[in-house]
């Protein structure tokens, strides 16, 4: 059997002793100024493929000038891919680009191996680490709509007519039934994330008569969103290295003294390339970070590629219609990032006048961050005098809530507050103000 060509590297398994499947990975780079971030994309899917339990055992990446319609990578390069996977004994082929079903089909019978996109491993990924219903749901409608297109490919058997006695029924071919059902089953999920839509938003209402302001981390995935929730709530969410360890939002109460706090939520990381079924999915997830006062958008100041990184969660906010909120830029893991002797961290390389830098992991910038949090919610505190009629006992409640009273003085049917509250309460209450 001839050696494969030097664009086909066999690497070790990082996790060595893992039982899990043997896969090669398959890039392809459009023309030779797409190569370096093929590389970059293709390392990604190594970490995506780990996430899934696969040991990752070989990759190769394809420059053309365009995608082969048959194969996407041209047909000598999948008869060079069925030889490296025979050498390598891989169970499996990991594509970057997403396949259709017809490319699928190709490869499959060239190879004689189980054939996979990035979207279906992305979303072979979700579903092992969805642990509520909301998010099992969200989960099974993006692989739904993801499968349905793609029915055709699946062989003779799925549109075989019955035959012999009995077996002829109205006539509907089993690809018609399939279809059928699963459409039946996406409307099914559909209401039923409905109905999860409606609950977040009386919750969300419920946030608002409260006067709660609410911050959603949003960013890249394994950037450290849920070591930063840690530190700034004094939480135990589950922290992990694996990409996507996040899928349900967590929503905690941070609180900063004389009656000032904010809900902090930590939501599903982003991803280059993140399939458009998943994001249409988890749009009753994601509405929690178009509805936030402020979103933290962190980046992992450590990582390379770091400005691509922050372009591809920029472009799913605005997919979520979410770019327009508040954003605050957070460069975490910055005792990782490359540093010069000698220079404040404002004078680091990578500095960014238009973000703070902080590390979860150390709580190095915590404080600032949270001082630039308080600014930005209009939280710092100040000092009023409010009047009220006894019967708005509401709003008397809210003032209590929101911040602290330091005299309460009832007389004549009215009630006065000496109180501290935040900027953005006090603007609310402008008209009893004395």
């Amino acid at each position: 059997m001839p050696e494969p060509r030097r664009e086909a590297t066999t690497i070790a398994a990082r996790r060595a002793g893992e039982i899990g499947e043997k896969v090669v990975l398959v890039g392809l780079a459009l023309g030779s100024r797409g190569r370096a971030a093929t590389h970059a994309s293709v390392e990604e899917l190594a970490l995506l493929a780990e996430s899934a339990g696969a040991r990752v055992v070989a990759t190769m990446i394809q420059e053309r000038a365009r995608r082969d319609p048959a194969t996407l990578v041209g047909q000598g390069k999948v008869t060079e891919l069925a030889e490296v996977c025979e050498q390598a004994a891989a169970d499996a082929v990991v594509f970057d680009d997403e396949l259709s079903p017809a490319q699928q089909r190709n490869i499959e019978q060239a190879v004689g191996r189980k054939t996979l996109d990035r979207t279906q491993l992305i979303l072979d990924i979700f579903a092992r680490r969805a642990r509520t219903r909301e998010g099992r749901l969200q989960v099974e409608l993006a692989q739904l709509d993801y499968l349905l297109p793609r029915l055709a490919g699946k062989g003779v058997l799925l549109s075989r007519l019955g035959g012999g006695i009995g077996t002829r029924g109205p006539g509907e071919t089993k690809l018609e039934t399939d279809r059928r059902r699963i459409r039946q089953r996406i409307q099914a999920i559909r209401r039923e994330i409905e109905h999860v839509r409606r609950e977040r938003r009386v919750r969300r209402e419920a946030r608002t008569r409260l006067e709660t302001p609410v911050v959603a981390l949003v960013g890249y995935t394994n950037a450290g969103k849920s070591t930063l929730f840690n530190a700034l709530t004094q939480g135990q969410a589950v922290v992990s290295s694996q990409l996507f360890m996040t899928l349900d939002p967590l929503v905690r109460k941070v609180r900063l003294g004389g009656g000032r706090e904010f809900l902090l939520v930590d939501t599903v990381g982003f991803i280059r390339k993140l399939p458009h079924p998943l994001v249409a999915a988890f749009r009753a997830t994601l509405e929690e970070v178009r509805e936030a006062d402020l979103l933290l958008h962190v980046v992992d100041a450590a990582a390379p590629g770091a400005s691509e990184r922050e372009a591809a969660v920029l472009a799913v906010l605005r997919e979520i219609e979410a770019s327009e909120r508040p954003q605050l830029l957070v460069r975490n893991k910055v005792d990782a990032a490359p540093r010069v002797p000698g220079r404040t961290e404002s004078q680091q390389p990578a500095a960014r006048e238009d973000a703070v830098s902080v590390s979860a992991l150390s709580g190095e910038g915590i404080p600032e961050l949270v001082a630039e949090i308080t600014s930005r919610l209009d939280m710092a505190p100040l000092r009023v005098r409010l009047r009220f009629a006894v019967s708005e006992r509401r709003k008397i409640s809210a003032v209590y809530a929101a911040g602290r009273v330091l005299e309460h003085v009832e007389e004549g049917g009215v009630v006065e507050l000496d109180a501290e509250l935040p900027g953005r309460v006090v603007e609310r209450l402008r008209e009893h103000l004395r």
